[in-house]
């Protein structure tokens, strides 16, 4: 795509600044976290593809965030054919400044948004999450302040009877086959038997070491094992991240601490077929809920 250089830089200087934030309203938009990241690229993609024909944009941070809204709303109408803002009150009262919600907000996890229409979701999270102001948040979404008072004062008490229920969601399972690829790839990795490691690869294996670069095919894959041999800052555990099987990676001087990032591996026919790495995109940890096994 050709922008011109002196359009392009400032908005990749702010994507960069932005991509965290964004992830943190698209994960919690969407329930999950490699989800919120796909959505986030999606948004990424739209934003480029319209910089050239956008003109003087006013409020960059705003104009993103509006695409990201939409790109998260695309999503969910894909999956639920929600209609956000259907069934709001517009005369409803609420007090924007409320320390409470913000604290039942920014505690809750990515399940609980999930069980809040998408008015009320995008409005809690704008507001008690991320901390934008009515204005901002009426500007971003294209929605009335009325509409998203009513949708905060009914998030916030809806979000109040969710943290007094109990998470009865079942332990995520993971199949015998799955896990003895899982676990002679982490055996082989953490050994740093790199060589062993590359064996397990598809010829035509993909790369996507998020927020940095794509790579493809077993030799330039074969760079990517090079660059962790380097480094001496991970240790690969199994686990989950929701649903999904995962590797959980952990700092070695710090076996007590949380994962510090993810990797997620797809397989075909018993060769690793597709790896996807979160080193380069540590935020999306943020609300990821990890579960080790």
């Amino acid at each position: 795509m050709n922008i011109p250089g002196e359009i392009r830089e400032p908005f990749d200087r702010l994507f960069g600044e932005m991509r965290p934030k964004l992830h943190r309203y698209c994960a919690r938009m969407t329930g999950s976290v490699i989800d919120g990241e796909d959505v986030l690229q999606e948004a990424l993609t739209k934003a480029f593809e319209a910089l050239p024909n956008a003109g003087p944009i006013a409020n960059p941070e705003g104009w993103l965030f509006r695409i990201a809204h939409n790109a998260a709303l695309d999503f969910l109408r894909r999956r639920t054919r929600e209609n956000a803002f259907a069934d709001e009150d517009p005369d409803m009262i609420v007090d924007p400044a409320n320390p409470t919600a913000d604290r039942q907000a920014a505690a809750a996890g990515l399940h609980t948004f999930m069980r809040l229409p998408v008015a009320q979701r995008s409005s809690v999270i704008m507001m008690d999450v991320l901390g934008y102001s009515l204005q901002e948040i009426s500007a971003t979404l294209d929605t009335s302040i009325p509409a998203i008072k009513a949708a905060l004062h009914r998030g916030r008490h809806r979000l109040r009877h969710l943290a007094d229920e109990p998470d009865d969601r079942p332990v995520p399972k993971l199949s015998g086959a799955a896990r003895l690829l899982l676990d002679a790839y982490i055996d082989r990795f953490n050994a740093r038997d790199f060589d062993a490691v590359r064996d397990m690869l598809a010829d035509e294996v993909r790369l996507e070491l998020v927020a940095r670069t794509r790579l493809n095919g077993r030799k330039e894959v074969g760079t990517y094992f090079h660059n962790y041999s380097r480094v001496q800052d991970w240790h690969l555990m199994l686990g989950f991240v929701g649903n999904r099987p995962a590797i959980l990676v952990r700092d070695p001087n710090d076996p007590t601490g949380r994962p510090t990032y993810f990797i997620l591996l797809a397989w075909q026919d018993g060769r690793l077929a597709a790896i996807r790495d979160f080193r380069h995109a540590r935020y999306t940890t943020d609300g990821a809920e990890p579960f080790v096994l």
